[in-house]
């Protein structure tokens, strides 16, 4: 295998990062994050992201690529195994960064339904066993993944800190929007529209994966 590839990317890594650096002026982080947590965490320092974190132990999950879902598997494993709260004192908080082209899996069904995400990234859907026409580890069904507790939506429910790359959006939304006979503008405005509730656009992946280690998080690869 060619050393400049890897099997999850959507183009060579060295293509990406061109498109990276010559896209991020125009990106200017315009609208990643509130106006008011970035007022308060200031400007240049960009959103107040991941906030305070109550785990005793913090582990953030570097999801750089869809990995079958495991990234999110690996942050519930975090959780589970480091025991349940008691009297109040949380032992464990987990902390995902959803980068490069596992940035979709912050996406809803409706965005992966029309702009073929799962057909264009050969990302299956572990119920079907085919190209994921909806977000495979959004609202599950019971049995479907390893873990019924790894669904993005359960991972958040249960206190876990999500973040998505916003560079990674408006490069994936650009590369598939003609998918659904888009302009790059309009597909970058309607995948910031419609990620999760409760997940937050940060400013890069890298950005993330470092204010989470600030914050005291040991790092694990997502892969």
């Amino acid at each position: 295998m060619d050393r400049r590839t890897h099997p999850n990317d959507v183009t060579p890594r060295r293509g990406f990062l061109t498109r990276v650096a010559a896209s991020t002026m125009a990106i200017g982080l315009i609208g990643l994050g509130s106006a008011p947590a970035r007022a308060a965490a200031g400007a240049e320092d960009g959103p107040d992201w991941p906030g305070t974190l109550k785990g005793r132990h913090r582990q953030v999950v570097d999801a750089y690529a869809p990995n079958d879902g495991f990234p999110l598997a690996f942050a519930f494993t975090f959780v589970a195994t480091n025991g349940p709260a008691s009297a109040g004192v949380v032992p464990a908080t987990a902390v995902v960064v959803l980068r490069h082209v596992a940035f979709p899996l912050a996406l809803d069904h409706a965005m992966w339904q029309k702009y073929k995400i799962g057909e264009s990234l050969s990302i299956l859907d572990p119920e079907t066993k085919a190209p994921a026409v909806k977000n495979p580890f959004l609202q599950a069904k019971p049995g479907v993944l390893l873990v019924d507790d790894m669904a993005i939506d359960r991972l958040l429910a249960n206190g876990a800190v999500i973040g998505a790359c916003g560079i990674a959006l408006k490069m994936l939304s650009s590369k598939l929007a003609q998918n659904a006979s888009m302009s790059a503008e309009e597909a970058a405005k309607e995948w910031a529209a419609n990620v999760i509730p409760g997940i937050t656009v940060i400013p890069s992946g890298t950005w993330g994966l470092n204010r989470a280690q600030e914050q005291g998080c040991t790092y694990c690869a997502g892969g």
